[in-house]
Formats: structure tokens, sequence, C-alpha cells
């Protein structure tokens, strides 16, 4: 789902700037550290979307495994729950219009935070997209330290470009084995002796 989930946001941000800058396919699903790869030029004037690092939710890990559902007791283990962080580096052909860019991915997020199945359509040339039936993750701005940041551009290769970090939650991984079935109690009945 982490896939999927970088697609159905780099659609919607690629929109949001074809609306706001009459360009189309803005924005591209690539590594960014190698964006100065000559046998790569898919990122040349693009913006460019990349998975930075991923944390599980650690508040949604107890949740309960048991679920009932059609008079059957169905135990599963719990999904896995994550935080996914963003990473959208502008490498437009200017300085300007890699601010633009920025400015207008900042918008978007900021007029749209929740996303799920009913207020966003998702896009049907997407083969990653076509058995999505439900889904729901949150963007939030994330602002690293100084520190931080450099530290992030020194492990994608030193060369700094203009980027805003978004920490995408919650996104739900969860396999569909059942590691056992059984019917529900529903009577409870026995002996009470007298305790004296």
């Amino acid at each position: 789902m982490i896939y999927e989930t970088l697609e159905i946001v780099k659609d919607q941000v690629s929109k949001y700037l074809e609306l706001k800058t009459a360009d189309s396919n803005l924005v591209v699903l690539e590594n960014i550290s190698k964006h100065d790869d000559p046998d790569i030029n898919t990122m040349n004037d693009k913006v460019v979307l990349s998975l930075l690092n991923i944390e599980e939710e650690v508040a949604l890990k107890n949740n309960p495994n048991v679920k009932f559902k059609n008079g059957e007791t169905i135990y599963k283990n719990t999904p896995v729950n994550l935080n996914v962080f963003a990473l959208f580096s502008a490498n437009r052909s200017t300085y300007s219009r890699s601010l633009t860019a920025l400015s207008y991915i900042i918008e978007l997020f900021q007029s749209k935070k929740i996303f799920t199945q009913t207020n966003t359509p998702l896009n049907p040339s997407i083969p990653a997209l076509e058995n999505i039936k439900e889904f729901r993750f949150i963007a939030e701005l994330y602002t690293p330290t100084f520190e931080q940041l450099n530290y992030i551009w020194g492990t994608l290769g030193g060369k700094s470009l203009p980027s805003v970090l978004y920490k995408i939650s919650i996104v739900k991984i969860e396999s569909d084995t059942l590691t056992e079935k059984g019917t529900p109690i529903t009577e409870i009945s026995g002996v009470l002796n007298n305790i004296t």
C-alpha cells in the first residue's frame, strides 16, 4: 500500500499543478538521489516525489485482533499502520519555477489534508490503483531542523534542491491471511458450588 499511496499523492499533486501552471505530468515518483544521473532523464524540469522514511504508528499497535463476521469469530494479526515521509523536490528549469511549484504543493495540502476514496477519484490509467476499494490517509507538513535537513540532503547525494517534506499518516498494510477461525461464545453454563 506504500506504492499505491504515493501514486495517489503523485496523481493529486500533478493534477493540481496542471490547473495552476498549465504544465502536465509535472510530478514523477522517483529516487531524488539519482537526479544527476545522466542515464535517468525523467526528473529534468519536474517535481520529484521520493519516499524518505517509514515509521510504524505505535499508538495503533495494540488494537484487538478479533472480528465477528457472519456468526464466526475471526482472528487476524493486527494491521501495520505506517507514517510515510514523502519528499517533494522541485527540479524545475529555473529557481523561480521550483519555488512556485512548492508553493502550489503546500497550497494543495493546506486545502485538502485528508484523502479518502470518497473525496479522491483514482486515476484509471494507473494500473496499481485498480484493486483499491478503500483508503484513508492524512498529509501533514513536516519541518525538519536545519541539521536534519543537512543530513537528509547529505544522504541523498549532497546537492540540495528546493523541497518540502510531508508526513503521510496512516497507511494501513494488512494481509488477508487468517490466523484462526471459530464460533463465538454465546452461552455460559456450569454448576456453582457453595463456598464457605
